[in-house]
């Protein structure tokens, strides 16, 4: 038995003086870091999914930063603990860092935008904008893209530096939208008959506001008709079908007063080679 117990006495100074116990403290750090970033995670995701001020882009964003920041920390820990010097590591994570940094530049671009848009919130989740060419409703936001779907039912996938580095219109930012409709008269129709007429029409439409109130207004004197201006407030959510809507209503509408659109016209008159009109006497037809 005395014998055993030397062996292991020997075993426990050769496995000490060879590194063993900055092995096992190693490992020792190792599991008691991961708990440690088990419960800021923990704790973050409460903290920051609980608050009124962060939507859930802004709180993932956040959650994921704290993660990397202390995995980053884990591991500079361990290798300090393995007895390695951690300046060469930083330095070389540095350059890597920078390199990475060079090559995707556009990309982090993006990020940065991403979190901007994140924390900025010009628009969120639901919302209906335009960004450049495109417009719909906000599908997902992203830290490199943002994702819309258009009426037509098309994924957009745009790169967040180009929402931010263009011009880029909210719709869903205000709750009320105003709907305006031109329509062309014919200059011999009584002012007063058809602003009651025009505004009737307005009036008649579903989802629309009482304040602001509708408006019919003279806008200009067109080339060949006076143009007359609809103008009627509603919910955003309801603006294209009161826009649709009115169109259709006023069109019927001023039919059932006998009141035509007006279109622009134009009289050709041909010039024949001979100096006559085409459908007149040529000059020389006389004599003949």
């Amino acid at each position: 038995m005395s014998e055993f117990w030397d062996v292991l006495k020997e075993f426990a100074s050769n496995f000490a003086q060879s590194g063993g116990l900055t092995v096992v403290r190693t490992i020792a750090f190792f599991v008691l870091g991961l708990i440690v970033i088990k419960i800021v995670q923990a704790i973050a995701r409460s903290v920051t999914l609980k608050s009124s001020h962060l939507d859930n882009s802004a709180a993932s964003f956040i959650i994921s930063v704290i993660t990397v920041i202390l995995y980053i920390a884990l591991i500079i820990v361990l290798i300090k603990s393995l007895g390695f010097s951690t300046a060469g590591i930083i330095a070389a994570f540095s350059a890597v860092a920078l390199a990475v940094a060079l090559a995707l530049k556009d990309s982090l671009g993006s990020l940065a935008n991403g979190v901007i848009i994140i924390f900025t919130k010009p628009f969120k989740k639901g919302d209906y904008i335009q960004a450049g060419k495109y417009d719909g409703l906000v599908q997902d936001i992203r830290l490199f893209n943002t994702k819309i779907l258009t009426y037509n039912n098309e994924e957009v996938i745009i790169p967040n530096n180009q929402i931010l580095s263009s011009e880029m219109i909210n719709y869903s930012s205000m709750p009320l939208r105003r709907v305006v409709v031109d329509v062309p008269v014919p200059y011999d129709t009584d002012t007063v008959q058809i602003k009651k007429i025009l505004m009737d029409a307005a009036v008649s439409m579903p989802n629309i506001v009482n304040s602001p109130a509708p408006a019919v207004i003279l806008k200009e004197y067109g080339s060949s008709a006076l143009m007359y201006s609809v103008r009627v407030w509603t919910s955003f959510e309801y603006y294209w079908d009161t826009l649709y809507g009115l169109y259709e209503k006023i069109y019927n509408t001023l039919g059932e007063n006998g009141i035509k659109i007006p279109f622009d016209q134009l009289d050709v008159h041909v010039i024949s080679p001979l100096g006559g009109e085409a459908n007149g006497t040529q000059k020389g037809e006389k004599d003949a």
